[in-house]
């Protein structure tokens, strides 16, 4: 289980940018993490990943607690070898290499018949991948890319994944179909996902519970299928009326003024 209790992040000891944020992810759970542009979210996910210190951030409160144990102060390395993996904003690849060799990257801390089973089942759940495997990853499509780099991920053996905006750039075919292979990882492979999204449609569609954070602070939380039905969730980030219906950019955009919740 991952816990967070009332941590702090301040970047270049100047810049607050969490204030006090408290959340958990139990074994086997998907949790999804909703907000804006700014609202914190990639910086939550450093900040467990150990990603911070790259770019003069720092855990200046509080805790981060995996299994019991505080990570917080540790390196990457070491927190990916507990099992936790990050799929980062932007499909990060090494574009050189071919789709196999981009994967077989995730298992670097890992060797022998281990390595190929888990290869294998990352060809299951993306068969396109081995047909992609021999290709020169940086010309593959967002998707495909998409693809691999959560394959990547995997291949560290995770007991967690966060992934950070994997709907980002994508066709909304694509979004469905990855979204629902992250729904497979979960219930196949026994892996618990913490998913950063502003597709809050998407990522509560197959969580099983959800924050919402603002301006560093978690505002709001419950059960995906409640969040998914709140009133000021489905305007402020479905842009859906009282009775489903969409609204225009013009009527949702006062929400920064009536914040509810806050």
């Amino acid at each position: 289980m991952l816990v967070l209790n009332n941590v702090e992040v301040i970047y270049n000891n100047v810049i607050l940018v969490l204030k006090g944020v408290s959340f958990q992810v139990n074994d086997g759970q998907i949790v999804s993490l909703l907000g804006a542009n700014g609202a914190g979210k990639t910086t939550t996910l450093k900040a467990i990943s150990g990603l911070l210190k790259s770019e003069l951030g720092e855990v200046t409160d509080g805790s981060i607690e995996w299994n019991g144990k505080r990570i917080d102060r540790m390196n990457p390395e070491r927190i990916v070898k507990l099992g936790i993996a990050q799929v980062m904003e932007g499909r990060r690849s090494f574009p050189h290499l071919t789709t196999k060799e981009n994967l077989r990257v995730g298992a670097h801390l890992r060797s022998g018949a281990e390595v190929k089973r888990d290869l294998e089942m990352v060809y299951g759940l993306f068969p396109k991948l081995r047909d992609l495997r021999h290709r020169t990853s940086g010309y593959l499509s967002g998707g495909e890319q998409q693809m691999m780099v959560i394959g990547r991920a995997l291949m560290a053996n995770p007991k967690l994944v966060l992934f950070d905006e994997p709907s980002l750039g994508l066709a909304p075919l694509i979004v469905e179909e990855i979204f629902e292979t992250i729904k497979r990882i979960n219930a196949e492979e026994n892996v618990s996902v913490l998913i950063v999204e502003q597709n809050a449609n998407a990522a509560l569609g197959i969580a099983h519970y959800g924050y919402v954070m603002e301006n560093g602070r978690i505002v709001l939380e419950g059960d995906a299928e409640k969040l998914a039905d709140n009133e000021d969730v489905r305007e402020f980030y479905m842009g859906l009326g009282d009775l489903g219906q969409r609204k225009s950019y013009r009527e949702v955009k006062h929400y920064k003024r009536r914040k509810r919740w806050l």
